[in-house]
């Protein structure tokens, strides 16, 4: 992710409590054996990578607990996960770290 789009995300949005905005990575254009797939018949993609995050998740007592995941982190979640956003011609998912299923070792 370009550090202009950081700068104009974070201007522009910011995730409350335990959520996170999260730029989703493009599906497969081709099959193992080399055969292009159209794009009505892409599987919704189920990989993205951490924008911004929210402070944490405030527990009953008032503290709050911070997030595992930072921006940059690039992981895995479910198929209908998350709120789809706009922002500035770009695609993004609000979800919660609840959602989040793990996160991609380089």
């Amino acid at each position: 992710m370009s550090e202009k789009t950081d700068k104009t995300l974070d201007a522009k949005i910011r995730p409350l409590q335990d959520r996170l905005i999260v730029k989703v990575l493009d599906g497969e254009e081709k099959t193992a054996s080399g055969l292009f797939i159209p794009d009505s018949a892409k599987e919704k993609p189920q990989q993205g990578v951490v924008v911004a995050r929210g402070k944490g998740k405030v527990r009953e007592d008032g503290t709050v607990q911070p997030l595992d995941l930072n921006p940059g982190d690039k992981i895995l979640f479910g198929k209908y996960s998350g709120t789809a956003v706009k922002i500035e011609g770009e695609e993004f998912l609000i979800m919660r770290e609840d959602d989040v299923l793990g996160v991609l070792q380089a």
